[in-house]
């Protein structure tokens, strides 16, 4: 399989390094037609984002018609896509080959590195998760990877609550048993005898431990609350944020085990992380150990993932415990016929107005970082905003390698060109630096700059990964450090 690398790679002159991008096909093809290719300099072939290069004194340039290119993969809300004004962007399906899109928008595609282009400077998934999507593969070269968090807590927190009375009462199996008396003929005869078989209990005044009190998790204890239940929460990396949304009376316990062992129901609502708990991770977090401080008769809700619960653990469980339940919205090989559990289709953010808002969010998120260099709701890259640029200025970003010292290597590029930045902001996220610099386009003597020669000098700077000029014809300006080779 071919990786980002290798595609770029693919491209340059073994003996020479070329300035290249992903258009160069298409443009190389139609300039052949009309007799007017470009020729070949000691660089190589020089192709500039549909310009001639970064001249500020040279306006018309940076005028010519020209829109962003954003792939989707999966169908994305019609409303979500409205959010990209059509003079500025053009959506394009998950069949199109011309491999030059600036942004890609998936839901549940599972993302394969080859088909990433060059080209492409962001990635958003309409979603919480990004475990189908190789964050970091991405974080590595540079690209930020934007999820829509709290965009589907309404229909997951709604679909916790129908869990609860799932769990309560054996509603599926009265169902079912309804349809086998009606293919009977035998319904009307039977129904109020055999409604025994199928108690239950209420929720007003039972307790619920909610682990993980994020947007589903805050919503799903203030309403549950508002239902008459009594609450008990967990979470370590509690925001202020959803603290504020919490209930007023909730108990906040130290650890899953003390929340799960006095509780009637325990509503899940963390993050999968690869690994075990011990190794830092929360596969099988709900194991045998946290499963041996559940009351007899507790009731699992997991709507989070899969992968967090132990099967063979709460298999055991739920054999030795008839009021015990396990309601979730995964399969599971271990328990799909348990009558003890109740397992749906993955049907968490399976509602239109979940699709709408997620869609939404993921498009002007995309926005916020194609056109003002803004980066919120990521993964992988800090929360970085400047304010509006002021008039008369040119705004630049700069992704690079958070090592000591990078900084002042970009800033002394811009004193070297005699270019006076008004205003920039710095921030950094694990391996990943990100700059966002608004500058004067003249020197100090008043001098128009030829940017494009100081975007080469940033970009292939030991340590920069990418650079964006956020100015001109929507999709140029945009130049990567591949392995020491420049692409734009």
């Amino acid at each position: 399989m071919a990786s980002i690398l290798t595609t770029a790679a693919s491209r340059a002159s073994a003996s020479a390094p070329v300035v290249a991008s992903a258009c160069a096909r298409r443009l190389a093809a139609g300039r052949a037609a009309a007799g007017a290719v470009r020729p070949l300099t000691a660089g190589g072939v020089v192709v500039d984002h549909y310009t001639d290069g970064w001249n500020i004194g040279d306006i018309s340039e940076f005028t010519r018609p020209g829109k962003y290119q954003i792939q989707t993969f999966n169908k994305i809300s019609e409303k979500g896509l409205g959010k990209f004004p059509k003079d500025l962007y053009e959506i394009k399906p998950t069949e199109w080959e011309a491999n030059n899109a600036h942004a890609i928008l998936l839901r549940s595609h599972k993302l394969q590195e080859d088909e990433i282009d060059v080209t492409v400077r962001a990635i958003a998934r309409c979603g919480a998760g990004t475990n189908n999507v190789p964050v970091a593969r991405l974080t590595e070269i540079g690209i930020p990877v934007f999820n829509t968090p709290g965009a589907n807590a309404n229909a997951v927190k709604e679909l916790v609550l129908c869990g609860l009375l799932l769990g309560s009462r054996r509603v599926v199996d009265g169902i079912n048993h309804m349809k086998e008396l009606g293919e009977k003929g035998l319904a009307r005869e039977r129904v109020e005898k055999d409604k025994a078989m199928f108690g239950g209990r209420e929720i007003k005044g039972k307790t619920l431990a909610v682990i993980g009190l994020g947007h589903i998790g805050a919503a799903t204890a203030r309403d549950a609350a508002s239902l008459g239940m009594n609450i008990v929460g967990y979470d370590p990396g509690l925001s202020i944020e959803s603290a504020l949304k919490l209930p007023r009376d909730i108990d906040l316990a130290d650890s899953i085990s003390s929340a799960v062992s006095n509780a009637d129901y325990i509503s899940l609502n963390i993050p999968y992380i690869k690994g075990t708990p011990s190794e830092g991770g929360t596969h099988g977090i709900i194991g045998r150990d946290i499963i041996s401080h559940f009351k007899s008769d507790a009731v699992l809700l997991n709507f989070a993932r899969g992968e967090l619960v132990d099967s063979d653990a709460m298999k055991s469980f739920l054999d030795r415990s008839d009021g015990g339940r396990y309601v979730s919205d995964f399969p599971d090989d271990e328990v799909w016929d348990h009558r003890n559990a109740v397992l749906l289709p993955h049907l968490g953010a399976s509602t239109g107005e979940a699709e709408d808002e997620a869609a939404a969010m993921a498009a002007e998120t995309i926005r916020a970082y194609i056109e003002h260099g803004t980066i919120r709701n990521s993964v992988n890259f800090p929360d970085t905003a400047l304010p509006d640029r002021p008039p008369q200025t040119i705004r630049m970003t700069v992704v690079n390698r958070n090592v000591p010292g990078m900084l002042a290597h970009i800033t002394e590029l811009y004193g070297k060109a005699k270019l006076n930045i008004l205003q920039q902001i710095n921030h950094s996220r694990g391996d990943i630096a990100y700059n966002v610099l608004d500058v004067d386009p003249h020197t100090d003597d008043g001098q128009a700059v030829v940017l494009k020669d100081l975007q080469r000098e940033l970009t292939m700077l030991d340590g920069v990964l990418s650079s964006r000029i956020l100015f001109g014809s929507p999709g140029a300006g945009y130049a990567r450090n591949v392995n020491g080779q420049y692409f734009i």
